[in-house]
């Protein structure tokens, strides 16, 4: 057996181009405006320019990637929705009725659905990609969420479907479906140090301050039962979900592939946060799209050292938020490529 050191997931990634960003800074410092005037506008540019190591950056094709699973937590009633509604929300996801089949579509881009592991025991119908690890996870306030070869299982789903991903695919957005994910996402978290459950422990879903209390107890009992764990793999072993676990392999094999990774809310955020522990690499091919209404949000953000491009308030996950701040990008690209120099345009620089 190979030792999980030399393991796909934790291969050097390649930086993006130091070449690409350099011609970038100085076509920005060229265009007719004051340097630094268009602000996160002008980073955006400069950023995807070199991760795709070109003068002229693009967003599309764009591809965004939803992965589901369930959670054996959910047992604990700590969401306000009942298990099924992850079922009939893949299925929402695939006829076209969910937030994130609407923003795909007004976005162009691709939509890819994949159960990674729903507690659902028929077949999904095409095009959903059906691939459960398993039916659910285990509770976490009193068991494992999966064994060690599920976790490397649900790793390699997330990089099969980022090698399923056409050749020329210039961004991807990881978004997720689970009911009482935001459980699993806050004891992650927690279990890599971001902060205190306390700290991190949100509505989910809608829980008001008595159901976040009980989630919170719920997550301290998931902790203390899991205990320390050192390796990254264990702590997502003991305490996360297959969706998030596939997604963080999903993040770890697109930015392999020199793909720009837009990064969402709270529970994609966990997952990237996973991602960089288990490969630090990969955190140069990430940008963040949106600061959650969910608490913890922002301390997971922090220890990423990441500054989200919106604050809408958003909360719903599926990657909604990312979705959202695509059309960011978009405007980023086309004043790169299309706005005049100074020598272009006849106009005097400063």
């Amino acid at each position: 057996m190979v030792h999980d050191t030399l393991a796909w997931y934790a291969c050097p990634v390649s930086r993006p181009s130091p070449v690409a960003r350099e011609h970038a800074v100085s076509r920005q410092h060229d265009l007719t405006k004051p340097p630094g005037s268009l602000g996160r506008l002008e980073m955006l540019a400069i950023e995807l320019s070199a991760m795709q190591g070109v003068n002229r950056p693009e967003t599309r094709p764009c591809e965004i990637v939803v992965f589901a699973g369930d959670h054996g937590v959910a047992d604990e009633n700590v969401s306000a929705f009942p298990q099924e509604v992850t079922q009939q929300m893949v299925l929402n996801f695939v006829n076209g009725g969910a937030a994130i089949s609407v923003l795909a579509e007004m976005n162009g881009a691709g939509l890819t659905v994949i159960n990674a592991g729903t507690a659902y025991q028929g077949s999904f119908p095409d095009p959903v990609i059906d691939a459960p690890i398993g039916h659910g996870t285990g509770n976490i306030a009193v068991e494992s969420a999966m064994s060690h070869a599920e976790c490397l299982e649900a790793l390699a789903l997330g990089r099969r479907v980022a090698s399923d991903l056409a050749a020329e695919t210039r961004i991807v957005v990881g978004g997720e479906m689970g009911i009482a994910n935001t459980t699993s996402a806050t004891a992650v978290a927690s279990g890599f140090g971001v902060a205190s459950a306390a700290e991190l422990v949100g509505p989910g879903t809608g829980l008001d301050s008595v159901g976040v209390q009980h989630k919170l107890h719920v997550v301290e009992q998931a902790l203390a039962r899991a205990g320390k764990q050192a390796a990254p793999l264990g702590i997502l072993a003991e305490l996360g979900g297959y969706e998030i676990v596939a997604l963080a392999g999903f993040f770890i094999a697109s930015a392999s592939r020199n793909m720009a990774i837009l990064v969402d809310g709270f529970i994609a955020s966990v997952a990237a946060l996973a991602a960089c522990r288990i490969n630090s690499h990969v955190r140069n091919w990430m940008l963040f799209s949106h600061a959650s209404a969910e608490p913890g949000h922002r301390l997971v953000l922090e220890s990423l050292d990441a500054v989200p491009l919106l604050s809408l308030d958003m909360r719903l996950g599926e990657g909604s938020g990312a979705a959202a701040a695509l059309p960011l990008l978009d405007l980023a690209c086309a004043l790169h490529n299309r706005m005049a120099t100074f020598s272009e345009a006849g106009v005097s620089g400063g």
